[in-house]
């Protein structure tokens, strides 16, 4: 089973708080906010900033603002900022991790494929997909026929 880690969740709950309210948040209304505890709010926001998705503010007016809108996050930059790169596997080309089995492996570097699918399917998803309180722009669906207009064939044979 493929699973995302409980901070990378934690992550996208907080994102989208910053979203709303107040442009400068505090680790601890966060935390109040959404319900978690302060120090996995602070270790969330830590990771954040250093990945470049959110800013920090130092002094009485200091906290925590996004950087770019939803819009603009893919859901694969928070897990890669929590997690780091997306992969199913540890035998990622160029991870540099080796297997004992390298050499006589029959599928040696085709895991890629399977990891920029998952890649590109999360990168088409952004947290403001992922709001749950912003309007969703659903695709047009075609309509439904209208009975005067289906034709029906029957054969006889």
């Amino acid at each position: 089973m493929l699973r995302l880690s409980k901070l990378t969740d934690y992550a996208v709950v907080v994102l989208i708080r910053l979203s709303h309210g107040e442009a400068v948040q505090t680790s601890p209304g966060i935390a109040a906010g959404i319900g978690l505890p302060e120090p996995t709010v602070a270790k969330v926001l830590k990771a954040l900033a250093c990945s470049g998705l959110v800013s920090s503010q130092r002094g009485a007016r200091g906290g925590y603002r996004l950087v770019r809108p939803l819009s603009a996050i893919p859901v694969t930059d928070v897990v890669a900022a929590i997690d780091g790169p997306i992969a199913l596997t540890a035998c990622v080309e160029g991870s540099g991790t080796g297997c004992e089995a390298e050499c006589l492996c029959p599928v040696r570097g085709r895991w890629d494929l399977v990891n920029d699918a998952v890649r590109q399917a999360l990168g088409r998803i952004t947290l403001a997909d992922m709001d749950r309180s912003a309007p969703r722009a659903f695709p047009a669906r075609a309509a439904a026929p209208k009975p005067q207009d289906l034709v029906f064939t029957l054969s006889a044979e």
